[in-house]
């Protein structure tokens, strides 16, 4: 019980900041100079909003309690994980898009973020979405070692790439996309299958990263994909009320179960790495199921207009919005609120501090 005080004292103090500087951990801050991010709209913090897609987030309601209110193309009312994470590891306040042309060399030397939110580890997500694959985020960090060689030494570089955290979070749409929600011809697979396919799409982006040169890799796992608003709407056909869908949540479970296997044998096999998995499902199913530990009311439908479809631009500045983002686990019908992206930045920052400390 003391603990999940201490959590909700947490999130109320640095919700109230409108800019969330470093807290104290146990966790030495100069354990990483840079933080480098690769996924989806889970850690996409604007690199939509420079590509052809219609998967963006950069307008309003988009963004109202992100410092100074800016919708910067994050997927939720405020920050993301890499935010959060860099800030509590002492790294930087956010992460910026690799793609924003007006880039410092500041930026550069702290970490940016790759991630495109639409995508996954299936090419076949990429091509329904128009986002950048894996595959294309892996050449962009080609670029971006190109230019931080550029402004401090191809050795001194290549260090700062070793020693920074890398974050990558996919797989939700993979699995949203080619198995629950829309037909494709990964169905033939079936659900094992497809889990089987996408673990060894995961092992040649972490073998090709390490390949370019990063060292630290935190691999996070699936949420419970059930829970998510979207996806109750999807089975309201099936059902009569609102509620997870336990079938998708096993699913997840399963798939997460295998990754963490995965992740372990592939540490095994690249001399001098430390390839581990984040585990984001435990918090967010602890808020869907415990919500009151952490202040939220509704964990059901997101705070943008009805919460139960609206994502992307059906979510705009003429949709209603809920008065108090903070009491809402999902901000749209897909993605989580600030306060949601807070307690699972938090679970996973302890993680890292259990594995490296």
């Amino acid at each position: 019980m003391l603990i999940h005080i201490f959590i909700f004292m947490i999130i109320t103090t640095m919700l109230i900041s409108t800019t969330c500087h470093a807290i104290e951990t146990n966790i030495n801050v100069s354990m990483f100079p840079a933080i480098l991010a690769f996924g989806d709209s889970t850690i996409d913090t604007g690199n939509n909003n420079y590509i052809k897609t219609i998967i963006r987030a950069n307008f309003p309601p988009y963004g109202c309690n992100f410092p100074g209110g800016n919708a910067t193309g994050r997927f939720s009312n405020g920050k993301l994980i890499p935010d959060f994470i860099a800030s509590l590891l002492g790294i930087k306040d956010t992460v910026p898009p690799f793609l924003d042309p007006h880039l410092s060399d500041s930026d550069i030397l702290s970490g940016v973020c790759f991630a495109s939110a639409g995508s996954g580890y299936d090419n076949f997500t990429d091509l329904v979405t128009s986002t950048l694959s894996v595959s294309k985020q892996a050449n962009m960090l080609r670029s971006y070692s190109a230019r931080l060689s550029r402004i401090v030494g191809k050795e001194k570089a290549a260090k700062i790439v070793s020693e920074a955290l890398v974050i990558v979070s996919s797989g939700t749409n993979d699995f949203d996309l080619n198995l629950y929600d829309t037909p494709s011809p990964r169905h033939k697979l079936g659900v094992d299958g497809y889990q089987n396919f996408i673990i060894s799409s995961v092992q040649n982006f972490v073998q090709e990263l390490y390949e370019i040169g990063c060292r630290r890799i935190m691999v996070l796992g699936l949420p419970p994909v059930g829970c998510l608003p979207f996806q109750m709407t999807m089975a309201m056909q099936k059902q009569k009320e609102r509620r997870c869908i336990e079938k998708q949540n096993s699913d997840s479970q399963e798939f997460n179960q295998k990754l963490k296997d995965s992740l372990t044998d592939i540490q095994s096999n690249l001399t001098g790495s430390v390839i581990f998995y984040g585990d984001i499902y435990g918090a967010l199913f602890d808020m869907a199921t415990n919500p009151q530990r952490y202040g939220i009311k509704e964990t059901k439908r997101g705070c943008c207009g009805t919460g139960e479809m609206e994502v992307a631009y059906l979510c705009n500045h003429l949709t209603w919005t809920c008065p108090n983002p903070n009491q809402f686990l999902f901000w749209d019908d897909i993605h989580p609120s600030q306060v949601a992206y807070l307690v699972i930045s938090l679970s996973l920052v302890e993680q890292i501090r259990n594995l490296l400390s």
